[in-house]
């Protein structure tokens, strides 16, 4: 036994040591062949000596058993975050009230910042920053990042932060094999999702890695941040590079250019370089404000821009019959993935913009999600530039085209346009509405092609013979989405009012009107006064409401509907608090771990009011990543904002 525990130790850190050469330090010295093979030695000692499977062993990365839910952690130090700037006049501005400070300048990693903690020498936890006082224990999700030490030379307590982030060709990679409504928007968005996955098998095949930029707590002590970056690499951490330390300003600009220049050539996503003070004594002596230190900053640069040639204009029909003209783009990177269509909104920013086919134009992606034609290179125009015009008849159905003289919009006024009724029933059983599980795009163009659904009643009209006799769905595929769809049919009123597709009534006004009328029957004799009434309905959403509902076909539908048992009554929710009780909450970005939907049910359990839309009559805004402008009239009218771990905190969950 004693050969069989000294074989494991050997093997332990024989694969440490070829890990870190490989996924820290970039300079493997066995193939990937032998590295296997002594990998699949050590699985197999451990599972015939399993009292000798240890807790840092390079098979505890694989993953293991899902969870139900992340843990709570209380972060022992605070995980802060930075003030921003954007220009170097803020920068100089900063630095002058700073005046003979050394500073670190490093590449701010756009990712999912984190802690991990080492105690006798094994990495016993790691969490996620949350609100910066209180994370989620995603320990075993970390272990999966290959570039992580799970045990290192150093038998004292340690914590370091660090970024998660998941490399460029890792998130094509994983793009690839994904629909086109599931990719995911970007690598930041990517790595969120997938470090927070409950089954860390998942996590595990999402590739992951990490950068460690400071030591939070540590029983040796340093003077210099520098050092403690040394310190690290020496530990086997992955430390982040393009690190300059100085303390001027001049030269300080000049690097963050050049990690600026840097951005296409890197593997990795940055959104910006962090300026902190070097000498870890003035750190103490500045301190901070409002949780934010004073001896750091984050240059953010501006949204990444890409030139490349507008080779056509296509036109794609929506569910309410606009026609959105998109740009056909000559494939470019940008913003960590390769770009070939972008919106252009409608026919007034074409002309607006001065738009034409073969013009080489500047992209950007809108909250580094969109993709987007800024602008036109008009010095590097041609000739045969040609000038665009939305067309007069749909694309989809060939019938004419509608523009009202005060909308941008041009319209389909086909109701049974094929186009039209593909993103109705997309639409329909999306999951904030019907949340049909398994009826996605490619299922319900499937079906439609073998004239199955011809209208969203149709589909509580599909038969399991049916359904299982085409291509791609078997007997277990069909069971599946029946009772996917026969769960639907209790989704209640609110959720089938914003599934219906009504214009300009969103989740939060579906809410707001089946909370207020209750059945479905009401809006079928309802008033444009008693809509106007409720907050989240205004003159023109009234309008399309009444007119929705004045039409022959939607009683046909909601009759059709009704014959299927879908239910068309408004179950209040019970309250299981009130702590909520007179406060009004609106809701933006996208929330970590919850849907807004979720977010908005939770609150009203607890009493409070959901709205669409900030006012000084708004208590609270909800606000998650890619927050637009809600959150920025929030801020000037000098409202409290949240996350959501704040909410939950709240709530005490």
């Amino acid at each position: 036994m004693k050969q069989v525990r000294e074989r494991v130790d050997y093997l332990i850190k024989t694969l440490d040591y070829h890990s870190r050469k490989y996924y820290v330090e970039d300079s493997p010295e066995i193939s990937d062949y032998e590295y296997d093979m002594l990998f699949r030695e050590l699985e197999e000692l451990e599972a015939k000596y399993p009292m000798y499977r240890f807790e840092n062993s390079p098979t505890r990365r694989v993953g293991g058993v899902a969870l139900d839910k992340f843990e709570k952690v209380k972060h022992d130090v605070p995980m802060g975050s930075l003030t921003d700037v954007f220009s170097f006049d803020e920068l100089e501005a900063f630095c002058d009230k700073n005046d003979g400070i050394s500073y670190s300048v490093e590449p701010k990693i756009d990712g999912l910042s984190v802690s991990l903690v080492y105690d006798g020498g094994l990495f016993v936890r790691g969490a996620t920053r949350g609100d910066g006082l209180v994370g989620e224990n995603v320990t075993q999700n970390l272990k999966t990042i290959k570039s992580i030490p799970l045990s290192i030379d150093y038998k004292g307590h340690l914590e370091v932060r660090g970024e998660v982030f998941m490399p460029r060709e890792a998130f094509e990679k994983i793009n690839e094999t994904r629909g086109e409504k599931e990719k995911f928007a970007n690598p930041r968005n990517a790595a969120a999702g997938s470090l927070r996955q409950l089954d860390s098998r998942i996590t595990a095949q999402r590739m992951l890695d990490i950068f460690i930029f400071n030591i939070q707590a540590c029983d040796e002590i340093f003077e210099k941040h520098s050092e403690s970056l040394d310190f690290l690499r020496e530990l086997g951490f992955k430390v982040l590079p393009h690190t300059i330390v100085s303390s001027d300003v001049k030269e300080i600009e000049e690097h963050i250019l050049r990690i600026g220049e840097m951005r296409d050539t890197l593997s990795f996503d940055i959104d910006g370089a962090v300026i902190k003070a070097d000498i870890l004594s003035n750190r103490v002596e500045l301190g901070e404000v409002g949780g934010r230190p004073k001896w750091a900053v984050a240059y953010k640069y501006p949204p990444e821009e890409k030139e490349t040639k507008l080779l056509d204009i296509a036109i794609q029909v929506g569910r309410t019959g606009v026609l959105t003209p998109n740009a056909v783009l000559d494939p470019v990177k940008i913003a960590g993935s390769t770009v070939s269509r972008a919106t252009l909104h409608n026919i007034n920013y074409i002309h607006d913009k001065d738009i034409r086919i073969g013009d080489t134009v500047v992209i950007h992606k809108a909250g580094d999600i969109i993709p987007e034609v800024d602008r036109v290179v008009l010095d590097k125009r041609e000739g045969n530039a040609v000038v665009y015009e939305m067309p007069t008849v749909c694309p989809s159905c060939g019938e004419p085209v509608f523009k009202e003289e005060s909308e941008a919009d041009c319209r389909c006024t086909n109701a049974e346009c094929p186009a039209q009724l593909l993103r109705t029933l997309e639409h329909f059983a999306s999951k904030g509405a019907m949340n049909i599980d398994g009826m996605g795009p490619q299922i319900i163009e499937l079906f439609y092609k073998n004239s199955m659904l011809n209208s969203i009643a149709d589909i509580y009209r599909l038969r399991k013979e049916d359904i299982s006799s085409l291509e791609r769905m078997g007997e277990k595929s069909a069971d599946n989405l029946l009772i996917s769809i026969e769960n639907s049919k209790k989704a209640g009123l609110a959720r089938l009012l914003y599934a219906l597709g009504i214009r300009q009534v969103g989740e939060v006004a579906a809410a707001s009107l089946a909370k207020k009328f209750k059945n479905i029957d009401a809006f079928f004799s309802v008033t444009h006064e008693e809509l106007t009434a409720i907050d989240d309905i205004g003159d023109i959403s009234a309008r399309y409401i009444i007119d929705f509902f004045s039409h022959e076909k939607t009683k046909e539908i909601i009759t059709d509907l009704k014959t299927f048992g879908v239910s068309m009554d408004y179950e209040a929710e019970e309250l299981v608090g009130d702590i909520f009780e007179g406060l009004t909450f609106v809701l933006t970005g996208k929330l970590p771990t919850m849907s807004r939907d979720e977010a908005g049910a939770l609150i009203e359990k607890y009493g409070g009011k959901v709205s669409s839309s900030v006012s000084k009559k708004t208590d609270y805004v909800l606000a998650g990543d890619d927050a637009g402008s809600k959150l920025t009239k929030a801020q000037s009218l000098g409202i409290k904002i949240i996350d959501e771990e704040q909410l939950k905190s709240m709530i005490g969950i």
